[in-house]
């Protein structure tokens, strides 16, 4: 920590305690105290200074975490104690970790925590155009004109918005695959249901360059030294804000080239 501090919201997700956003709420009401005063919005936290979080000592977490995790269905994305499905209390890690991002309660595949707030800013917000693919089956034998439809945008009109064109591959009769560079609201049940077909199945199996590969349903495990400095390599760029200039946009495609160019000729757009 400098000697002019950090803001009180990336203290408290450094610390593990939750995401800037989050972190932003909590202190909006009354919940973090610095020094024995309620913070604001903004509040700078100093070195020295004792920070709590609903009455409990916050402590800068040194040691980065970052797991994967093969969500069950059934499993709510969220450390809210009072859900009695979320998954902190289902992984039931020894240190404070949250979830990056969230992944339907009814599907399953892939779910990324760890203790930095940072990384979740990065990698989750949809301006900075980071992948995030699906193996999905539906209900019945997929039509190219299907394909095509959920590649070139679908308007879902209960989100007042149209979907990013995106990549689609069909790989069984009732199965395909698809990229997405956003995360909108059950935005694949939304799409496929726009077109007359319902999701029997989804598994999210990659997010940018971390794998689900062959982990077993409901077990997590550490990111690899090598995972880790790759994906820092994508986000290197990346804004923490919400939505990014195209100028910054382009200079995150130029950071993915390299990667996704293997990628290139498994997934048709």
């Amino acid at each position: 920590m400098d000697e002019q501090g950090i803001r009180i919201n990336k203290f408290l997700s450094e610390a593990g305690i939750c995401s800037r956003r989050e972190a932003d709420r909590q202190v909006a009401e009354g919940n973090v105290t610095v020094d024995g005063k309620t913070a604001e919005v903004g509040t700078r936290v100093l070195p020295g200074q004792s920070v709590y979080f609903c009455g409990r000592p916050v402590s800068k977490e040194e040691e980065m975490i970052l797991l994967a995790f093969h969500k069950p269905v059934g499993i709510v994305c969220t450390a809210e104690k009072r859900e009695k499905n979320n998954v902190i209390d289902y992984i039931h890690y020894p240190k404070r970790i949250y979830p990056v991002g969230r992944l339907d309660k009814d599907s399953e595949g892939l779910l990324l925590l760890t203790n930095n707030g940072d990384i979740v800013n990065k990698m989750m917000r949809a301006g900075n155009m980071h992948e995030k693919e699906y193996l999905v089956t539906v209900n019945k034998p997929i039509t190219e004109a299907f394909l095509r439809g959920m590649a070139g945008g679908v308007p879902l009109v209960e989100l007042n918005t149209t979907t990013r064109k995106c990549k689609v591959e069909r790989v069984g009769k009732k199965e395909f695959r698809i990229i997405l560079t956003q995360g909108l609201n059950r935005q694949i049940r939304r799409m496929c249901e726009y077109f007359g077909y319902r999701v029997v199945k989804l598994v999210r199996t990659r997010i940018m360059n971390i794998e689900l590969g062959n982990l077993e349903n409901g077990k997590y495990r550490a990111i690899t030294p090598e995972e880790y400095q790759t994906l820092r390599k994508l986000i290197q760029n990346s804004s923490n804000e919400t939505v990014i200039h195209r100028k910054e946009e382009r200079r995150n495609d130029t950071g993915r080239e390299n990667y996704h160019a293997e990628r290139a000729d498994r997934i048709s757009q």
